[in-house]
């Protein structure tokens, strides 16, 4: 059974066709169609051991409108809070026969564990700071969406680049389609890397296509990084002052903090494409079921 568990377990072909489909789904849904129930009779489990509002909604919703059932565990009451271990967790789920697990958790690695041990197909929401494989396709897709061909393209990441798997994977997608992917970042927040890095939003602004911005990811800081987010703001916020009448998109995974990683004003502004990607998530995992679990 195939798995998605990093942006690179699937190819180049099978990302355009995966495009290819997130397009025509998107296009239904826009003009309200109905959808062949391909994945009929199809069962999808949601694992989620972390909070999700984006992720967790729109696969359930990309599982409903073609056809599967999806059953969401309740993992706080579930057995692994009485001490099953995870892998067990996953070999009592895999003995019911599901099609598919869907999969989010607080440690790296733990969706390849479980790939190793079902015969479902696991699918990767996000592990860590590791990968999250559908938010950086449906990143892909809004991009294509907005300008077609990326080869040339600049776009800056810009935040707590080093404890984001958002980060992660679409260094490695978005790079491997034609965009020259700039880190921006105070110090502390980079990684060790051969991309171009800088910590001054001012030195990129007035040379790259798109600004993705990255939440700040408190939970996963061993110490406190700044004294408080607002002095981070004063650095690294996305501001309309900032971004001024330039042809830049922005683009967030989110949750976004609000006058933290973009202000109100750019939020509200049509080049902000953070409702879109939302948009683009459910196209973008119907694909992928589609691909996973139909396509087989």
């Amino acid at each position: 059974m195939k798995h998605l568990l990093r942006t690179d377990d699937f190819n180049n072909e099978e990302i355009e066709g995966i495009l290819r489909d997130a397009k025509i789904f998107n296009e239904k849904i826009k003009n309200g169609e109905k959808f062949e129930k391909i994945l009929q009779d199809k069962v999808i489990i949601t694992l989620f051991f972390e909070n999700s509002t984006r992720t967790r909604s729109s696969f359930e919703i990309a599982a409903k409108r073609l056809g599967a059932e999806v059953v969401h565990l309740d993992v706080t009451k579930s057995s692994t809070s009485k001490g099953e271990t995870l892998i067990d967790t996953a070999m009592n789920l895999d003995a019911m026969y599901p099609h598919a697990i869907i999969v989010r958790h607080q440690n790296s690695g733990v969706p390849s564990i479980l790939s190793s041990n079902t015969r479902a197909s696991i699918i990767n929401a996000g592990d860590g700071a590791h990968a999250h494989p559908t938010q950086a396709l449906l990143d892909l897709f809004t991009l294509r969406e907005h300008f077609g061909d990326l080869v040339g393209k600049k776009i800056a990441i810009v935040g707590d680049i080093i404890n984001s798997r958002v980060a992660n994977s679409n260094i490695e997608l978005l790079g491997r389609f034609g965009m020259e992917v700039i880190l921006v970042a105070p110090p502390q927040f980079l990684p060790k890397t051969k991309l171009r890095t800088t910590h001054f939003l001012n030195e990129i602004i007035d040379e790259v296509d798109a600004i993705m911005s990255l939440r700040t990811q408190t939970e996963r800081h061993s110490s406190q990084s700044y004294a408080s987010l607002k002095d981070y703001a004063s650095d690294f916020c996305i501001t309309a002052e900032l971004v001024g009448d330039r042809d830049i998109i922005i683009l967030h995974p989110g949750p976004v903090h609000r006058n933290i990683d973009i202000d109100d004003v750019l939020l509200s502004d049509k080049r902000c494409k953070v409702l879109e990607q939302v948009s683009n998530g459910v196209p973008i995992r119907m694909a992928v079921l589609k691909k996973l679990i139909y396509d087989i």
